[in-house]
């Protein structure tokens, strides 16, 4: 008989990747479990645990045993099965041989189909502790590893070397081997707190035993949350607040198995240097949390403060010593940014800008004077085409490169166009284009911060679109994961800024100004088509995301709007035009008129013929699509498409009475042609909006 208990299931590594323990942490404990669920075990939810030095996962009320199943087996016809005399074929024989008995101990089935030989018999379930290694050893296999190592002379291979593994069905251990490591019920906890071995009685004990007698906080989500609560403890100790990135977070979470907040300080002459070089620093090569002031009024500007939090990995009995430990660490870090700034100030942005010749962007597309030169001219086109200011869009378009070439976006890449914008300020740049080289980058990430000043905006199109025709056009569009130039960001960014700021601009003739930047590398106008249709496919996610349909986009889409702000603004239109009375039935008149004029054959008159009409509900429709007409042109003019289709809606009654009452394809040539203009009129005035055909019921 079945029971059910916890199952533990932990194995103990040198220090994994941070960045990649919590990933491969969920990864392991979803394979285990749909592993445990294919075998056909019941169980109730599951749970994973990480620290540096451990992948484990808990497994609750899981059956001992897989159910019972019922085989059944057909086998051939009764008529093949028996002779003449009864006696059983060759093929009965085999098919019972097959199954491991007599002929005699076979069943018939019979039906109104025929009738056959059948096997039928249950079979037991295989217990848990049978199958659960090789559930594990698949798990692991799965595991989203990119560089397997071996250790020792085994043969096993993991992200780092083993060296214990826990395996526990309630209190009992479950013989087997993970990993060339014999599993036991022994953990370890901290590596300097409590090295030895930890006993874990079971699974429901595994965290609190961790815990209590091995300095091991053995729950992520659990130290993650001690961390950023002492954290912004520390931080506010100091009068300000600590600056918390999700994504370092995680990191010194993976780093750490328990924490302990340590504040420092460093000399505030620092504090002169701009404080993303400061953040940078702290964050990115110390993993410490900045400290910014605390703003006693909503003008007030908050600054970075001269101090730190940092998180230690032990409980020390003289926690001074860590202090200034990070202390004397942080002060090289920081003169060193101090050099590169006071060395990169030594000379312009724009005395870089011969440099940029030296430095290859892409071997096929040339280097960063090149590309330069390429936004400079679209950025221009853009200034134009949305009516704005043409010379800091040229002015920072010439410098949007420069910072490239600095020691300070030598040692913090990540700081590109944030040093351009503080190297522009103290050039005395206009400030309109110091703020445009910071925001050419944005957004930098989905549903991330979009440029806000005009310049920004166009400098940040102007380069997305370069680097989207440029890429495409060698070749080298994403393909499946790979994305290496971030094209699908970069064109995501540039619909949303075109989209959210409202920004009318032709997107096709847009592509084709950069493809004119390219010369003799663009020959074929296919890479341009190629371009549009791949940021149409982002389009489509982007409002899919939203909330927006599948046949509501297909259904602007069909238009090829060449402004990403027109296709937003119908859209919209179709979104709200769907929840009118009318929309149902004038939709299926649309498909109904799709369809009649899919059929219809011969040439059609370019125009409805009044003299031809002779039933009162074509003549009451032809009416109405004349004052439709005459209401919903300036409409369309003025893009308010909301209310062109509102206005359309209310021609329903006449669209059902016409197909109620009209035969279309009338006997009489001249009238049947005559209806088919009218329906053709009447396509095109909804279709002026989009294809109302495609919208699904």
């Amino acid at each position: 008989m079945s029971e059910v208990r916890d199952l533990l299931i932990e194995i103990g590594t040198e220090e994994l990747p941070p960045r990649a323990l919590p990933g491969l942490a969920a990864a392991f404990a979803d394979l285990l479990v749909a592993g445990i669920d294919r075998a056909g075990f019941t169980r109730k939810t599951h749970q994973w645990l990480a620290t540096p030095r451990r992948l484990a996962a808990i497994v609750r009320d899981i059956a001992s045993r897989q159910p019972d199943q019922n085989l059944e087996r057909r086998g051939p016809a009764l008529a093949a099965a028996f002779d003449k005399a009864g006696n059983p074929t060759s093929a009965a024989t085999g098919f019972a041989r097959s199954c491991g008995v007599e002929v005699a101990q076979l069943e018939r089935l019979e039906s109104g189909k025929g009738a056959w030989l059948i096997y039928r018999a249950q079979q037991p379930g295989r217990a848990l502790r049978e199958l659960l290694p090789g559930i594990i050893e698949s798990a692991l296999n799965g595991l989203p590893i990119g560089k397997r190592m071996r250790w020792g002379t085994g043969t096993a291979e993991f992200v780092r070397p083993v060296h214990w593994a826990v395996v526990l069905y309630g209190a009992e251990i479950v013989p087997c081997e993970v990993l060339g490591i014999p599993a036991g019920r022994h953990s370890r906890g901290h590596r300097f707190h409590h090295p030895g071995p930890i006993e874990i009685h079971e699974p429901k004990g595994y965290a609190a035993s961790l815990r209590e007698h091995g300095h091991v906080i053995a729950d992520f989500n659990e130290r993650r949350s001690i961390i950023l609560e002492s954290a912004e403890a520390e931080a506010k100790k100091t009068g300000g607040s600590a600056l918390i990135n999700p994504d370092l977070l995680d990191e010194i979470t993976a780093l750490v198995e328990w924490p302990t907040p340590i504040t420092g300080t460093f000399d505030e002459k620092f504090l002169e240097l701009p404080p993303e070089v400061l953040i940078a620093t702290m964050q990115m090569h110390q993993k410490y949390f900045p400290i910014v002031r605390q703003a006693e009024s909503p003008t007030e500007d908050s600054g970075l403060l001269a101090a730190f939090v940092t998180i230690a990995n032990i409980e020390s009995p003289e926690p001074a010593a860590i202090r200034k430990g990070n202390e004397r660490v942080i002060r090289p870090r920081l003169t060193d940014a101090d050099f590169f700034w006071r060395r990169d100030t030594a000379q312009s942005l724009a005395s870089r800008r011969p440099m940029l010749a030296q430095v290859v962007y892409q071997q096929s597309l040339g280097t960063l004077a090149d590309k330069t030169e390429r936004i400079a001219a679209l950025a221009g086109y853009v200034a134009r085409e949305l009516g704005g200011d043409v010379e800091p869009a040229l002015r920072s378009a010439q410098l949007c490169k420069c910072d490239l070439l600095t020691d300070m976006v030598g040692e913090f890449p990540e700081l590109q166009g944030i040093m351009g914008y503080h190297y522009a300020l103290h050039d005395s740049e206009p400030r309109e284009v110091a703020i445009a080289l910071k925001e050419q980058y944005l957004p930098k990430q989905a549903g991330g911060a979009l440029p806000l000043t005009p310049t920004g905006r166009i400098l940040a199109i102007a380069e997305k679109l370069d680097t989207l025709t440029g890429i495409f056009a060698i070749g080298q569009a994403p393909s499946g994961d790979r994305d290496p130039f971030g094209l699908r960001r970069a064109a995501l960014g540039c619909l949303r800024i075109l989209i959210e700021g409202r920004l009318d601009l032709d997107l096709r003739a847009s592509l084709d100004a950069a493809a004119a930047g390219y010369g003799a590398v663009i020959r074929d106008r296919k890479v341009m088509d190629e371009v549009f249709a791949f940021m149409m496919e982002r389009l489509r996610r982007y409002y899919l995301d939203s909330g927006i349909t599948v046949d509501a986009f297909e259904a602007v889409l069909a238009n090829q709007p060449a402004s990403p702000h027109d296709f937003n603004l119908r859209i919209m239109a179709v979104a709200d035009f769907r929840a009118l009375p009318a929309a149902a039935s004038l939709t299926a008149a649309n498909k109904r008129i799709r369809n009649i004029l899919k059929q219809s054959t011969g040439v059609l008159p370019p125009a409805i013929d009044t003299r031809l009409l002779t039933d009162n509900a074509e003549k009451a429709l032809v009416g109405e699509l004349e004052a439709a007409l005459t209401a919903v042109e300036p409409l369309l003019v003025a893009r308010e498409y909301g209310s062109a289709l509102s206005r359309l809606a209310g021609i329903r009654e006449g669209v059902d009475a016409f197909f109620d009452q009209v035969l279309v394809m009338s006997d009489d040539p001249s009238v049947r042609a005559n209806r088919l203009a009218i329906l053709i009129r009447l396509g095109e005035l909804f279709q002026s909006v989009a294809d109302i055909s495609r919208l699904q019921g």
